[in-house]
């Protein structure tokens, strides 16, 4: 009878996920290390450690008994939760500097002895933080916060952007010369042109702002036998510039229900003619 409930005892301990698969727990380990990123002399901002931000990715902080470290959020960030895997050797506190869009939020961290290790996760209203808490007797980082290259691009972006809606569409355009003598007709889609003209040389179309938002339609001229070749132009904001004149074409969009809209020369009548 023992030893059947020693072969029973064997058993379970095989059927045991943590005795099975060792190897997972490897996995685990080897990720979490892959994730981590270490304070660096490089990361310092005088006495502050500045992490970039990546989601995901584990954040170490140092810390020592009888000091506080200063996790500093991104500005206008606010706290949805703060859960610490420890919160009976360690304290965790929060508070806020400055005020309207400048106000940052601010976590506080202690530990009450030296050799303690914890893991702190702080969920906001724009991102998750994962940060790796150790206590040395020594050595605690007195504050860390990050940077966000990821709304460093966005922003430049939509600077990029607005400096391409503000930009001219064209240059040295003689207003007195400029032709508006287009019709449009057809589908109304969302992405209606609100006028053609020309000043010439090329042709202007124009689009409403909803033109941002969705797929752009291609264009296509007609030539004198109805048969349309697709044509080149560049999107200056809400505008297809095409470096030629034409007396008709078509912008179309869609499959089965294709949506197309006819662009044509009324009468060729040029101001201060």
């Amino acid at each position: 009878m023992i030893r059947i409930l020693i072969l029973s005892a064997s058993v379970l301990a095989l059927a045991s996920p943590a005795a099975a698969r060792p190897e997972q727990s490897a996995k685990v380990a080897a990720a979490n290390k892959a994730a981590l990123r270490e304070p660096s002399s490089a990361g310092f901002v005088r006495a502050v450690q500045v992490y970039p931000y990546a989601e995901g990715a584990l954040y170490r902080l140092f810390a020592a008994p009888e000091r506080i470290t200063d996790i500093a959020l991104q500005a206008g960030e606010t706290i949805t939760s703060v859960a610490a895997g420890d919160t009976v050797r360690w304290t965790v506190g929060d508070t806020t500097s400055g005020s309207g869009a400048d106000q940052r939020t601010h976590i506080f961290v202690k530990p009450f002895s030296a050799g303690l290790r914890t893991n702190l996760v702080i969920t906001t209203s724009r991102r998750v933080y994962h940060v790796e808490l150790e206590s040395r007797s020594t050595g605690a980082m007195a504050a860390l916060s990050w940077t966000y290259p990821q709304d460093e691009m966005i922003a430049l972006r939509q600077r990029q952007d607005a400096a391409t809606a503000a930009a001219p569409v064209a240059s040295g355009l003689a207003v007195e010369r400029l032709n508006f003598n287009y019709a449009i007709s057809g589908d109304k889609p969302a992405w209606r042109p609100v006028r053609a003209f020309d000043d010439g040389r090329q042709t202007f179309i124009e689009f409403p702002p909803s033109i941002a938002v969705g797929e752009a339609p291609p264009l296509f001229v007609l030539g004198e036998d109805g048969e349309a070749a697709l044509v080149n132009y560049r999107v200056a904001g809400r505008y297809y510039v095409v470096d030629r004149l034409f007396g008709a074409a078509e912008l179309r969009l869609g499959g089965k229900k294709q949506k197309v809209v006819r662009i044509a020369m009324d009468q060729p009548k040029r101001r201060g003619k």
